[in-house]
C-alpha cells in the first residue's frame, strides 16, 4: 500500500475516498484527455494502462537495484567502468588488478543480472550515471 501512496503523491493524484477513481491535476488531466483522443480509447483505460506501466517500471528498477546491491564492491567498480565503455584492459589498469580478475568480476555481474554480454549490461544500465567512476584515480 505504501508504494501506491508514493505513486499517487509523486504524480500529485488525489484519491477520491470510497471510489476507485483518481483525480488528476489540470495538466495531467489535459494530457490524459489528449492521449485518449489521439488513441480513441476511454481515458479510464489509458489511465489504468499508464499506472500499470509505471508500477511495472518501478518494479524493474527495484529488482535492478537489488541485483546491484548483491555485487561486491569490486564487481560494482568493474561493472560501472564497463558501462562507461572501458575495455577489460583499461578496467584492470584503473583498478590495479589483472585482466583475468576483471573478466571474473564482469562474469559474476553478468550472472547475477542473468545477462550474457557487456552490451546487454550497458543496455540494462543505460539510464544510470556512472560518471563518478570515470574520475581519474591518483
Amino acid at each position: 500500500m505504501i508504494l501506491w501512496q508514493q505513486l499517487l503523491s509523486f504524480f500529485r493524484f488525489r484519491r477520491d475516498p470510497g471510489s476507485r477513481h483518481i483525480e488528476l491535476n489540470e495538466s495531467l488531466h489535459a494530457a490524459l484527455m489528449n492521449l485518449a483522443d489521439r488513441e480513441q480509447r476511454p481515458a479510464e483505460q489509458i489511465q489504468a494502462d499508464l499506472l500499470a506501466a509505471g508500477l511495472a517500471q518501478h518494479h524493474i528498477r527495484d529488482e535492478l537495484w537489488q541485483c546491484w546491491e548483491s555485487l561486491t564492491p569490486r564487481e560494482r567498480d568493474a561493472t560501472a567502468l564497463a558501462c562507461l565503455g572501458h575495455t577489460n584492459r583499461q578496467i584492470a589498469a584503473r583498478l590495479h588488478i589483472s585482466v583475468e580478475t576483471v573478466k571474473t568480476h564482469i562474469h559474476n555481474a553478468l550472472t547475477k543480472f542473468s545477462l550474457h554480454s557487456k552490451a546487454e549490461l550497458r543496455l540494462v544500465f543505460s539510464e544510470w550515471d556512472f560518471n563518478a567512476w570515470d574520475i581519474p584515480q591518483q
